[in-house]
């Protein structure tokens, strides 16, 4: 006899828009089995009764069916007794608390695009076609439960085609949110410089295409927001969009129509294939190919070139059309976010665009571009963003009860929102230098929130009292924990691992809030189950102008010549620091080191990059950040790593610890020898492989000595810190470290920059709050109590 059974089932993770409920509802019907499924605030809930071994076999193909996009992060199953149900049903979605994954915006899947291409489908060249299995979400949502009023379709009413697949069980467009066609849905035009529309549709696209062949700069607004778009192998063009961006030498991303056109340009390797065929499609960094034709000014000096594939298909019917690579760089002024609203793009982008290709589909939020490096199949994320964000990371052991609101840093800026045991890790925002950035972090917080019903009990910031986004976190009626920089950075890389204490972490970065007031970022932090100390760091030097010598390296060069040489640092006029100052300027500037004006203390390491890339004559001045810390990477002709500078351990006078510590790392006896070798014509790519295996064997030596010390033992290594986003340095490490028996860590599915920075001060909350139920709500001087 059989007997029946109703199985409850709450599914948490990535299940909404990602065809889940389609895929629940025929599974269901397939096996003969009755009940529903809705969307819930937490994710998807299923009631379905049936025979036990229809439903056993339902619960094993459950598991093994999942749509592509899908990722469950629990699931939760009841037996219970049957109540009867006669049919089953995809019932109206549910209210509660709001946990469920924002699923982030997806290239156009296969089956999206061969409907494009076809001149029989009534989506024939249509560029906004989608399904379940693509299109934009993150961009678009409102709010949760993922419903179609919900997002900014609902302007768009549904016309009784769409209306059928989107109620049509066996159509892969069963509740697809973003679902439309010609007939009901956004649509193209073209605008001149002043907002007049001079085409629709078809005629737009072609227009567009036109001045992109003419060698015009075209803003394209496209899923996340604008591109400017222009001829890549127009070298005066490309130069024309540099002018007006005021972006010198900063590499351009390009868009290719197709990957066979990127094997021309670049070697890519099979997973850089992988990752541009994904449905994140994102920018890759890959080596450029001799011989390419396209011009030097894409990416000046950089042996790089990013490059993606089109992933909306708008950007596919562009392309397909061109047949050639389009610089696609985020539409903005410098400094400030990517536009998002066509009117407003008039004002925002006048100047740089010559016309504008718009549509009136709404972008609730910016989403750049995200952009990733390969170190052999290990993602390096340098911007984390479209494709990925808002996904979260899981942090098992964390409080669930807690809702934790942190705010980033200056640069790179994110946030992320810590509840349920998750971290909603945002789109990149960037640099916040100005109103309009400031802004779009505000923006960002509020419709998170919204999204979440997200009500903070803590918010977190960075320890430096005067960055943007700290003051924010002050402003609020909330209790504050600042948090000190590159701790931050080690507590990401931790999180982003589920890794445990005791760790000892490298944090090496350009600039972060010390502790004791001044610039640390050559640091070697020991995080224990209660607590952290700084162990080891560069020794500190001057800064010569402040923020001016980070955009002026030879400021920082010719400052650490003169720590190095004493006075006779001044007879080396023959060095390329010098060059370019008179000798009037050169002796106000010594003067300016002498008494110590405006010369604020430093332990960074980015700034010794900065400055061995001015010694060696590389940049002297930096246009955009790391520029110069990149030239020395990519100077770098590999050698025996077993090739290093000589340097000098030295424990702190009159520390608080028995072992002298932290200890201090003497870049003395390394610039002397560059010296040396520069005299006797030592090849620049020479010397800049040996010294980035010097920094390798300092690492090795410290933790050598903490060892012997006993103050560690061999344990986990995380890197962190926006130096190793250099990937020579960071395999160089990676490799001598493993091969030494210690297990090394670095950011996976995070960026090392400041754009992992809120992941860090997420789990340095949970930490502070597993040590103590008080939350401090701290509103004097951040330097002084912070974690």
């Amino acid at each position: 006899m059989l007997q029946h059974k109703r199985l409850s089932l709450e599914v948490t993770g990535t299940v909404q828009g990602v065809g889940f409920r389609p895929f629940v509802y025929r599974l269901a019907k397939e096996l003969n089995l009755v009940g529903w499924v809705h969307n819930s605030p937490r994710g998807v809930a299923i009631a379905i009764e049936g025979d036990i071994s229809q439903l056993e076999q339902f619960l094993q193909r459950f598991e093994r069916e999942l749509p592509p996009l899908a990722q469950v992060r629990s699931q939760q199953v009841q037996w219970q007794d049957a109540i009867g149900y006669t049919d089953f049903t995809i019932q109206p979605s549910s209210e509660g608390e709001k946990t469920a994954s924002i699923l982030p915006d997806i290239a156009t899947c296969r089956d999206c695009l061969k409907e494009i291409g076809d001149p029989s489908d009534r989506r024939y060249r249509y560029p906004f076609t989608n399904c379940t299995h693509c299109g934009p979400r993150y961009s678009i949502i409102l709010d949760l439960p993922y419903d179609r009023p919900q997002t900014t379709m609902k302007q768009f009413a549904i016309c009784p085609e769409c209306q059928r697949e989107y109620e049509d069980p066996g159509d892969r467009r069963f509740h697809a949110q973003p679902n439309a066609c010609p007939r009901c849905g956004p649509q193209l035009q073209f605008w001149d410089l002043n907002g007049n529309c001079k085409a629709r549709e078809e005629e737009a696209l072609q227009e567009a295409i036109a001045g992109i062949k003419a060698g015009e700069i075209v803003a394209v607004k496209g899923l996340g927001g604008f591109h400017f778009m222009v001829d890549a192998c127009n070298e005066t063009a490309v130069q024309t969009l540099r002018q007006r961006k005021y972006r010198p030498s900063k590499p351009f991303a390009l868009m290719y129509p197709d990957l066979e056109r990127i094997y021309q340009d670049c070697e890519v390797s099979p997973e850089a294939e992988k990752q541009l065929r994904s449905p994140q499609a994102p920018i890759i960094l890959l080596p450029r190919r001799n011989g390419s034709p396209l011009p030097l000014n894409i990416a000046p000096k950089n042996p790089n070139i990013g490059a993606m594939l089109p992933y909306t298909p708008l950007h596919h019917l562009l392309m397909q059309e061109l047949g050639f690579p389009v610089v696609a760089t985020s539409g903005n002024r410098a400094r400030e976010p990517i536009c998002i609203d066509e009117s407003a793009a008039i004002l925002a982008l006048k100047g740089i665009a010559d016309s504008f290709l718009v549509h009136n589909r709404p972008i609730l939020r910016p989403v750049d571009d995200s952009v990733m490096a390969l170190l052999g199949n290990t993602p390096l994320w340098l911007r984390r963003s479209r494709g990925y964000a808002p996904l979260p990371l899981m942090i098992p052991e964390g409080d669930p009860t807690r809702k934790i609101l942190a705010v980033g840093g200056h640069l790179k800026n994110t946030i992320a929102l810590y509840c349920d045991r998750q971290i909603f890790l945002s789109q990149h925002i960037g640099d916040i230098t100005n109103i309009e950035s400031l802004v779009a972090f505000k923006d960002t917080i509020k419709s998170l929130s919204k999204m979440y019903d997200f009500q903070p009990d803590l918010v977190v910031c960075d320890a430096h009292p005067d960055y943007p986004s700290s003051q924010f976190a002050h402003s609020l009626a909330l209790p504050i924990l600042p948090v000190q920089h590159h701790y931050a950075h080690i507590l990401a890389v931790m999180a982003d691992h589920q890794l445990n204490a005791p760790v000892l972490g490298l944090a090496w970065d350009g600039t972060g809030y010390g502790l004791d007031g001044t610039i640390w970022g050559g640091e070697f932090i020991l995080v224990t189950p209660d607590g952290w100390q700084r162990v080891a760091h560069l020794k500190q030097f001057r800064l010569p102008g402040g923020e001016q010598a980070v955009k002026q390296p030879w400021r920082i060069a010719l400052g650490l010549l003169g720590d190095t040489c004493g006075e006779t640092a001044w007879n080396l006029r023959d060095l390329p620091p010098f060059q370019g100052h008179s000798s009037a300027k050169l002796k106000q500037f010594k003067t300016i080191l002498d008494r110590q004006i405006n010369t604020p203390l430093t332990s960074s390491m980015g700034r010794l990059f900065d400055a061995i890339a001015s010694l060696l004559g590389l940049c002297q001045n930096a246009t955009y950040e790391g520029e110069a810390a990149m030239s020395l990477e990519f100077a770098v002709t590999p050698t025996d790593p077993a090739d290093y500078y000589p340097f000098n351990l030295l424990p702190t006078p009159k520390a608080k610890s028995s072992l002298n510590l932290p200890l201090q790392i003497d870049y003395g006896p390394i610039i002397l020898t560059i010296l040396q070798e520069m005299q006797r014509k030592v090849s620049l790519g020479t010397i800049a492989a040996k010294f980035h295996h010097t920094l390798v064997e300092i690492a090795i030596k410290i933790l050598q000595s903490l060892t012997q010390e006993g103050v560690i033992s061999r344990q986990n290594i995380v890197l962190s810190g926006g130096c190793f986003q250099n990937c020579y340095l960071l395999a160089q490490m990676r490799d001598r470290l493993q091969k030494l028996g210690y297990k090394v860590y670095s950011a996976q599915s995070i960026p090392p920059n400041d754009g992992g920075l809120s992941v860090g001060q997420i789990f340095a909350a949970l930490r502070y709050q597993s040590k103590s139920s008080i939350i401090p709500n701290i509103v004097s001087r951040a330097s002084k109590k912070c974690v």
